[in-house]
């Protein structure tokens, strides 16, 4: 049976880019399906310097500006967010509910509507090895950069990936930041928005940077009734399970979207 055709909007993590996504991309597109990558501000080939973005909205303003301008009115995308790109789908799902679907968080951050966006990753077990961070100024303007270290990227995020990808993330990846004094001051996402739209969580069985434990701490903390598990994934599940990803976005588009 074919199903009708979906557009997929695809949201990295921290340090990563649309790149991250090109296994993914193109099985979608063979499945008949539209695919938008996006390089959210300071990431991928985005031109702007992490030193210049100070705040979380500037960071997602990419995928706010898409949603906004080329998404007409009656039509939806299925959104997909991958690790703190959870967060910024959080954010897209909440000003702009009545264009998405679904909203799927892989191995993702998931806030809740009753804290602050910042509260899970406050919670988080922070094992970062040789990740860098350092503090960017401007004024009155400050933040804090993060870097990740090729320790962190073979033992943590690419432990299960083919070495070539771990070895494109070792090129690719670029200074970005979690805005993390800038998400505490931000006011809880809304029930009328972000509550509203359909979530789903796929958990990744091998995940190092969010254990299958906190992701499931995360669920039942922001009510999420639709949990899909990808066996054998490390947490980047585009590189070490493509196919088997492929195959859960497909399912989750058909039955939800």
């Amino acid at each position: 049976m074919k199903h009708a055709s979906k557009h997929f909007v695809l949201v990295h993590s921290a340090c990563h880019g649309a790149w991250a996504w090109f296994k993914l991309k193109h099985r979608l597109e063979s499945a008949g399906h539209r695919v938008t990558v996006l390089d959210l501000a300071a990431s991928g080939t985005n031109p702007r310097p992490i030193h210049e973005v100070y705040t979380f909205k500037e960071y997602t303003q990419p995928l706010l500006d898409f949603l906004h301008a080329a998404v007409p009115p009656a039509e939806t995308v299925v959104l997909v967010g991958h690790s703190f790109g959870g967060l910024s789908l959080a954010l897209a799902s909440d000003m702009f509910a009545d264009k998405v679907s679904v909203a799927v968080f892989l191995s993702a951050f998931v806030p809740d509507t009753t804290h602050g966006p910042s509260y899970v990753l406050d919670r988080a077990t922070k094992e970062m090895l040789d990740t860098q961070f350092r503090p960017y100024q401007n004024g009155e303007k400050r933040g804090t950069s993060i870097f990740f270290g090729p320790m962190f990227l073979s033992s943590k995020l690419y432990q299960l990936s083919p070495v070539e990808d771990l070895e494109l993330g070792k090129i690719l990846v670029r200074p970005g930041s979690l805005f993390m004094d800038d998400l505490s001051r931000q006011q809880k996402l809304s029930e009328e928005g972000y509550g509203s739209v359909t979530r789903v969580c796929i958990v990744c069985s091998e995940d190092e940077v969010i254990p299958k434990d906190f992701q499931r701490w995360m669920i039942q903390n922001s009510g999420i009734k639709y949990v899909f598990e990808i066996g054998g994934a490390d947490h980047m599940a585009m590189f070490s399970k493509p196919q088997e990803l492929c195959e859960c976005l497909l399912g989750i588009a058909n039955r939800y979207a």
